[in-house]
């Protein structure tokens, strides 16, 4: 049998009442929600479960509660035996794979992701930021786009490396819609301006790098036991230091998650997990590579049909 990687969802997959099956099913789940509640000291379950989607989606909750929600379904797959030789993270979801890779407890990824997303959230004020997704365009004819745009109405980079045809640009909001604009008449197939509160994966973002580099320094980062694939280099890694400089760059720096799922099948695996709620990871891994095998886990009917499935293999 092939290896195996966890995936881990970024900002994006949020929804209310995610993880309430597991956290009524597992025991091990729902002390992961009791933790979160305590070290962050407020009711952030209560949120996760009741809602409104409004505040559940604001930054500085949308990014502890997928990492709560996913750390409580890992819980129950670790219970369950499942292991993995490679963790990854989308963005946010990147501390989810620390926790899973041991580098990281996971009441102090929650309390980094809280600080996070707050800090993330005051780095640009509010509506001059923006982001968009560019369908059917490769990277380097995008990349030349953004450079021009850049140089001469304001700056825009490239942000999420999604998959092939998919990538998402992030920056000022002059340069991301002068970007979309132009990409559109060099035969882009759609562009999709993106529902966010603030241009992240920017250099915009560098002044919550600043703030967040003290979060870090605060909390305990270990070697991880298992190698985590980086948002920011798309290697494998375990080394805390090298691991703490990636969440810093990783912030103002672009996600290469299409570069992370080939460097994963290079590596050899091909079952891939996505651990938490949705299954945006595992479409973008059917988009890089038809033939893997891929399994979203976000409720119990999906873990059983899982651990059915690694049963046969």
């Amino acid at each position: 049998m092939g290896k195996i990687a966890f995936l881990f969802p970024g900002q994006g997959s949020q929804a209310v009442g995610m993880g309430q099956d597991f956290m009524e099913a597992y025991s091990v789940s729902k002390d992961v929600f009791t933790e979160a509640d305590h070290r962050l000291n407020f009711e952030l379950t209560k949120l996760i479960m009741n809602g409104p989607i409004e505040t559940l989606t604001r930054t500085e909750n949308a990014q502890p509660a997928l990492v709560t929600t996913s750390v409580a379904v890992l819980e129950a797959l670790r219970e369950k035996g499942i292991t993995a030789d490679y963790t990854a993270g989308h963005s946010l979801g990147e501390y989810s794979a620390l926790v899973a890779s041991g580098a990281l407890s996971f009441s102090d990824a929650v309390f980094a992701v809280r600080n996070r997303g707050l800090y993330m959230e005051e780095a640009v004020p509010s509506g001059e930021g923006a982001m968009a997704a560019i369908m059917g365009m490769e990277r380097e004819e995008l990349q030349q786009v953004v450079d021009e745009v850049s140089a001469s109405t304001d700056t825009v980079q490239l942000a999420n490396l999604n998959s092939p045809g998919q990538i998402v640009i992030s920056g000022a909001k002059a340069g991301v819609e002068k970007a979309s604009e132009v990409a559109k008449e060099k035969g882009a197939r759609r562009v999709i301006p993106l529902q966010v509160s603030g241009p992240f994966h920017s250099s915009l973002m560098k002044p919550a790098a600043d703030q967040l580099s003290g979060i870090l320094e605060a909390i305990e980062i270990k070697d991880a036991s298992i190698p985590v694939i980086a948002n920011v280099t798309a290697e494998p890694s375990t080394s805390a230091e090298e691991i703490q400089n990636h969440l810093l760059k990783q912030i103002y720096s672009p996600v290469l998650w299409e570069d992370t799922v080939r460097k994963l099948m290079d590596l050899g695996v091909d079952t891939f997990i996505e651990i938490g709620p949705g299954n945006v990871l595992s479409g973008l891994v059917k988009k890089v590579n038809r033939r893997a095998s891929v399994h979203a886990v976000g409720t119990p009917e999906q873990l059983d049909q899982l651990i059915a499935k690694l049963g046969e293999e």
